[in-house]
């Protein structure tokens, strides 16, 4: 059986040896860049590798890009392959905030090419819960054979978007809080506001209390769209949430604005909207 959208910890638990079986931890923090590595060190699942979203989910920034842009599929191949993988594993990724930061990850693996992978439920807190092993030792690497298969339909820049809004052809769903979204407040980026035309539809609409991903049913109720549906964020990454809870509702994936709001602001001749 393979899993391509959520696993429980229990079913986690049940392949844990699997040497078929790559397990990837995400956490990471805006506010302190070192915070996801150190608790990696820490304690995590056993034999889960550690991918930073900066220096490995992230490539070169530029005036023309945004917080984080997608790295050359090159490098990200290379960085898969550092770890061990192969093109036959299943992957499994977690983190500390609901899936916030894996999403990004599960999203890339479907970005070259990759279907089974698929995102722990309620993230390590879900696993500490059930009583399940943590370890501090970290996996030795292997070099594996993983070949991208680059899904470019995958991804719309901003001349793109800029053409489906004008046009009325797709639902840009922006995942930051509802203050960032009208303008409010702006705690990251250098221009406060949203994109003429989107939809604020924050990802932590996704997950329960307890940190879980809602039910289909819930997330069919929530992601309801008459068209196309393009996801956006602040730099790509929260984004990725808002795709994998379309796909657990059973909707067409999503594509992602992959630079989002900080890539929109870089040209002061783009219009932006506060209320």
């Amino acid at each position: 059986m393979s899993y391509r959208a959520l696993i429980s910890s229990k079913d986690l638990q049940n392949h844990i040896n699997d040497p078929k079986w790559v397990v990837f931890d995400c956490r990471f923090s805006l506010a302190d860049k070192e915070q996801g590595r150190n608790l990696y060190e820490q304690a995590h699942i056993p034999g889960a590798h550690y991918i930073h979203m900066e220096e490995e989910l992230s490539g070169k920034i530029t005036s023309q890009t945004g917080r984080h842009p997608l790295p050359r599929i090159e490098d990200f191949q290379r960085t898969l392959r550092m770890k061990g993988l192969e093109n036959d594993m299943q992957i499994v990724v977690y983190d500390d905030m609901c899936g916030m930061f894996a999403a990004r990850l599960w999203w890339m693996m479907k970005w070259v090419g990759h279907e089974n992978v698929a995102l722990l439920n309620g993230g390590i807190q879900a696993w500490e819960k059930s009583g399940y092993e943590m370890q501090s030792d970290i996996p030795q690497n292997r070099v594996g054979g993983f070949v991208v298969n680059e899904q470019t339909d995958m991804v719309a820049d901003t001349d793109e978007i800029k053409q489906l809004l004008a046009d009325r052809a797709c639902v840009l769903i922006d995942a930051r809080a509802p203050e960032r979204f009208r303008g409010e407040v702006e705690p990251i980026d250098k221009v406060a506001g949203h994109i003429p035309g989107a939809t604020n539809v924050p990802c932590n609409v996704n997950v329960t209390d307890d940190n879980m991903m809602k039910s289909k049913e819930s997330l069919a109720e929530i992601h309801q769209y008459d068209k196309p549906v393009v996801a956006m964020c602040g730099s790509g990454i929260t984004a990725c949430h808002n795709i994998l809870a379309n796909v657990v509702a059973g909707n067409e994936m999503p594509r992602l604005y992959a630079g989002s709001w900080s890539e929109w602001i870089t040209d002061p001749y783009r219009r932006v909207v506060r209320s």
